[in-house]
């Protein structure tokens, strides 16, 4: 799976689509450039992850080598849902463009992946420009053992990456330094230049493929048609208090709630998507507080009355 926020670093690629790259089933082309498509790719990987766990512990083994391996050998029946599970890696170009524009949705299922995705075959690989705190996070850290770093300017740039100095005196032209755990290396990068990688692709594109990308699980969004509908039983206990509090003072924001209700952030994230998929907030909108959709407490009043009817 190809994150490319540049639109332009990764797309020579689309031409092995059929060959190794997946997509969502809505998605014309494999190459995500839109945020909104990454959060749904990684939702939608989440579900796979969970997916396969339960084929995992059904076919009563512990990793994907041997579900794989038992597959084949035919101790596994399709019919109960079983499938040969291929390897999925995720590669992210410029991750701190999607925390700038996304933040929290796109960290959170990435934590998420990191943590449990490895034993059944799912990898990340994120690349920044810019290693500062606010891209790199803890959770990301913490998650992430094996880890790249060219040359940065800074030795703080250095331990942001690799917890230790040294990426500011490399030399450049693809000197690195990689560390997982305690050992750190110094290698040399191959340079590969567009008319390479536009040979190889095309080479490959060349012979058979699949009959398309390979298919993630499908991921309705919280703006689905049908949200408002299904999401009224499902409601936070808290909604009614907290769509008051975000229309008395014309401010969509989840800290607003958690302030004012003294709610955790994840609860507070989750009584906002309702007041999304309710009509009474508009949609994310990066740094900025969604839009309050509703004028007045009668009008927010009259609202939920009519719903309930």
């Amino acid at each position: 799976i190809l994150v490319d926020p540049k639109k332009v670093e990764l797309t020579l690629y689309n031409k092995i689509e059929r060959h190794y790259l997946a997509k969502l089933p809505d998605s014309e082309e494999a190459i995500i450039t839109d945020n909104t498509k990454v959060i749904h790719t990684l939702n939608s990987l989440c579900i796979e992850m969970d997916n396969r766990y339960e084929l995992l512990k059904s076919a009563m083994v512990r990793n994907i080598k041997e579900y794989n391996v038992k597959f084949k050998a035919r101790k596994l029946n399709p019919n109960d849902g079983h499938t040969f599970l291929p390897y999925i890696v995720l590669v992210i170009d410029e991750f701190a463009d999607l925390i700038m524009t996304a933040g929290k949705e796109v960290e959170t299922p990435i934590a998420r992946l990191a943590q449990l995705a490895r034993a059944i075959g799912i990898h990340l690989i994120i690349a920044t420009q810019r290693p500062s705190v606010n891209v790199i996070t803890g959770i990301i850290k913490a998650n992430f053992p094996a880890r790249l770093a060219f040359r940065v300017t800074s030795k703080i740039d250095s331990r942001t990456i690799l917890d230790f100095q040294g990426a500011d005196q490399l030399i450049g032209r693809g000197d690195m330094l990689f560390t997982q755990g305690n050992d750190i290396t110094r290698i040399q990068c191959a340079f590969v230049d567009t008319p390479e990688v536009a040979k190889i692709t095309e080479y490959i594109g060349s012979q058979r493929g699949y009959a398309s990308a390979h298919l993630l699980p499908e991921y309705s969004g919280e703006d689905s048609g049908t949200g408002i509908a299904m999401d009224i039983a499902d409601r936070d206990a808290m909604f009614r208090d907290a769509a008051e509090v975000i229309v008395t003072a014309q401010q969509g924001s989840a800290s607003l709630i958690q302030r004012k209700l003294k709610l955790g952030y994840n609860r507070a994230g989750r009584i906002i998507d309702q007041l999304e998929a309710a009509g009474i907030v508009g949609p994310f909108e990066g740094s900025k507080a969604r839009a309050v959709l509703v004028p007045d407490i009668y009008a927010l009043e009259k609202m939920l009355n009519e719903e309930t009817k």
